[in-house]
């Protein structure tokens, strides 16, 4: 016979004493650890213990006592459920200091290197409708909520379009109206809905995958263009279920088409890997163009659809203000921009650079680089397409200028160890490094620590009602 596990403790009377890391808060009892997410410092609550380890547990909240004075309203409806705005009933000021303590807390307790002064972190113009993207799911077995549940009513529409649940890949949390992105983009997405509906058009099985409508990706831009991406499954089964599936997939197109004028750029694929990514795919073009344009300053970004762009567009603005700022360009410098996407910052800063070398590894992001450099005129760029860690190396250095100057914006995962030594091999007067995680970011300064010294620390809030922030660095080669 299996042993029976003990029931896990309900915790009562429990004060929230401070926030942690991915949105949730936290409370110390004895030597155990709680997380707790949805709630903040100063909330006396019961607590249920859903899981437990040695040093820590994760519980949740199954009756408020009292409400913290430090707390604001939820603004969204789906709060408490969705999981993309973890931080709604924090108020900003109190938001962005958590964020100020988390970069301060990775870089010394990771990184272990001299340190100056931070910078006080740049909050974020807009908290409100603030991305140029978004991308929502479709699913045949949409989430139902504990009181949806606990109602035992049959639904006969478990069809939903939304966002992911934490914990269910294959389930999808209706979303009637999220504020992430100008109202426009949920008059867009609920008007496919509820053409789908009408229509009976199939909605994805992941686990069978099988199902038409797949996924949605919503961009804007402050150009005032618009663009759409259908993300489908045609039925291959037969030459004839695939034509009723085109057919079908098409009409939709039509519908959105007529429906907004506002889109200039209307497109669409038949994925038929097991993952909604892109990246290998084939997008066709329905109507209008496909790209957007993004501005910046006096500069204008092409953005396709599957170019990186930063999706707050006017804290990215700032960011990149930072960046340049702290690349101390005066006109005669080689600039290396490390994972350049759509050469955002390489074209941001060429004006004042001698010449900028833009490496990605996305082909199609490249091209949008040097069409980006073209659309402005920006004449001393040179963009190449690879993975990092083969493109730069000493051969690639000695070919195209030792770099005075080199600015690497990593993904989440941070800078590949040979990337690094090749950067220190290069040695460069200054390193500007931009980041979306402090803490792989701390662990690359360790590794750079050996031959650079930590100048200034600008943290950048990109994200509101999120635990996520984005870091500035910059280094100056000891002497």
């Amino acid at each position: 016979m299996s042993r029976k596990k003990k029931p896990l403790p309900l915790l009562e009377n429990v004060t929230i004493t401070d926030i942690a890391a991915e949105g949730k808060s936290l409370v110390r009892i004895n030597d155990l650890v709680i997380f707790v997410p949805f709630c903040v410092p100063g909330d006396v609550v019961d607590l249920q213990i859903r899981r437990k380890k040695h040093s820590y547990a994760e519980a949740e909240v199954v009756k408020f006592h009292k409400y913290s004075d430090v707390r604001a309203t939820p603004f969204c409806e789906h709060f408490g459920i969705c999981g993309g705005c973890k931080w709604q009933n924090l108020p900003y000021e109190e938001q962005i200091r958590a964020k100020q303590k988390q970069v301060y807390d990775q870089l010394h307790r990771i990184g272990k290197i001299e340190l100056p002064e931070f910078m006080p972190i740049l909050g974020s113009v807009k908290t409100k409708e603030y991305r140029n993207k978004l991308d929502y799911g479709c699913c045949n077995k949409r989430w139902l909520t504990r009181e949806e549940v606990a109602a035992g009513t049959k639904y006969d529409q478990m069809n939903g379009i939304g966002f992911h649940i934490t914990g269910a890949f294959d389930k999808i949390y209706p979303i009637e109206k999220c504020w992430l992105m100008d109202d426009l983009h949920n008059d867009i997405r609920n008007s496919i809905r509820d053409y789908a509906y009408e229509h009976n058009l199939s909605f994805f099985d992941l686990r069978q995958q099988v199902g038409l409508l797949r996924d949605i990706i919503i961009r804007c831009s402050n150009s005032g263009e618009w663009m759409v991406i259908l993300q489908y499954h045609f039925d291959h089964t037969s030459g004839e279920a695939l034509a009723e599936s085109k057919s079908q997939a098409m009409d939709l197109l039509q519908f959105v088409a007529d429906k907004f004028p506002q889109i200039t750029s209307l497109m669409w694929l038949d994925n038929q890997k097991c993952n909604d990514t892109i990246g290998d795919q084939e997008i066709h073009l329905f109507k209008g163009n496909d790209h957007i344009f993004l501005l910046m300053e006096d500069l204008k970004f092409k953005v396709g659809p599957k170019s990186f762009y930063q999706t707050n567009t006017e804290q990215a603005y700032h960011l990149y203000s930072v960046a340049r700022k702290f690349a101390g360009l005066t006109g005669a410098e080689v600039v290396y921009d490390l994972y350049t996407g759509t050469g955002t910052i390489a074209n941001f800063v060429a004006r004042q650079a001698s010449k900028v070398v833009g490496i990605e590894y996305v082909p199609e992001a490249i091209e949008d680089a040097k069409i980006n450099s073209q659309v402005n005129e920006i004449d001393n760029t040179d963009f190449y397409a690879g993975d990092m860690k083969d493109i730069l190396t000493d051969d690639f250095i000695a070919e195209h200028g030792q770099p005075d100057v080199i600015i690497t914006d990593p993904p989440r995962a941070g800078m590949h160890q040979d990337v690094v030594n090749t950067i220190l091999r290069a040695h460069p007067k200054r390193i500007v490094y931009v980041s979306c995680n402090p803490a792989t970011q701390a662990r690359d300064l360790q590794l750079l620590d050996c031959d650079y010294k930590v100048e200034a620390v600008q943290p950048v809030d990109m994200f509101p009602h999120t635990p996520h922030v984005e870091n500035v660095v910059l280094l100056s080669a000891r002497k």
